[in-house]
């Protein structure tokens, strides 16, 4: 297979996106799946399966419902252009924004249950000796819960990186802008070019078993060392 002439931009496009998106989803998914490990109750739930709801929610459902949030004519189509910010639609902005739902479970719900399976010990323990709520958190949960982490990361730098419904329905096809991997396979696929589509397809699918034998070993490590 002739890699050099192979069309890397949307490649290099889609492990962009898929690196800016669990970057912040591993920042705001954190402090999610620890509040949902210490919590109970009907708001619990309620949050949960929020969280949860891109995993049966088909794709395009979430494109769509985005692409009216998003659009120019929307509360915040008018306020992101109040900014001089303009459209986040068919932006990478926009898709980062579609990725971060998209992807949410994927990291949230690792981290929650391996801050679940910790349960108070180590909080008490950390507690009774004066540490402080924040530090016991990142001096003592975090280190524990490290291969969590990078389970985590991996899940949702994967599921990013192969996402093509919101994708399409939010950001369509702007070369170096929106036109990430799984776009180009499928208008090489429209224009019959299976020579180009089967190049990038094998390329993602070397990325994607690279990250799931990183996050299968990590996953491993962490069930027999608990």
């Amino acid at each position: 297979m002739d890699l050099l002439s192979l069309d890397w931009q949307p490649i290099f496009l889609s492990l962009k996106l898929a690196f800016v998106t669990t970057l912040i989803l591993l920042i705001i998914g954190t402090p999610i799946a620890w509040k949902l490990s210490q919590s109970s109750g009907w708001l619990k739930q309620l949050v949960s399966i929020i969280v949860a709801l891109p995993l049966v929610l088909p794709p395009t459902v979430i494109g769509f419902y985005l692409l009216i949030l998003l659009s120019p004519n929307s509360i915040v189509g008018q306020f992101t252009q109040a900014l001089g910010l303009g459209s986040l639609l068919f932006s990478f902005s926009g898709l980062v924004i579609g990725s971060l739902i998209y992807s949410l479970p994927f990291v949230v719900q690792p981290l929650q249950n391996a801050f679940e399976a910790l349960g108070r010990k180590y909080i008490e323990a950390a507690q009774s000796l004066g540490t402080a709520p924040l530090d016991c958190f990142f001096n003592v949960i975090v280190p524990i819960c490290r291969n969590s982490f990078v389970t985590a990361a991996v899940l949702g730098f994967a599921h990013t990186l192969g996402e093509f419904g919101v994708i399409l329905m939010i950001g369509g096809s702007v070369p170096g802008e929106t036109k990430v991997a799984s776009v180009a396979i499928y208008e090489h696929v429209e224009m019959l070019n299976y020579q180009q589509a089967h190049k990038i397809s094998a390329v993602i699918l070397v990325i994607s078993v690279v990250l799931m034998l990183i996050a299968y070993r990590f996953n491993s490590r962490r069930l027999s060392n608990g």
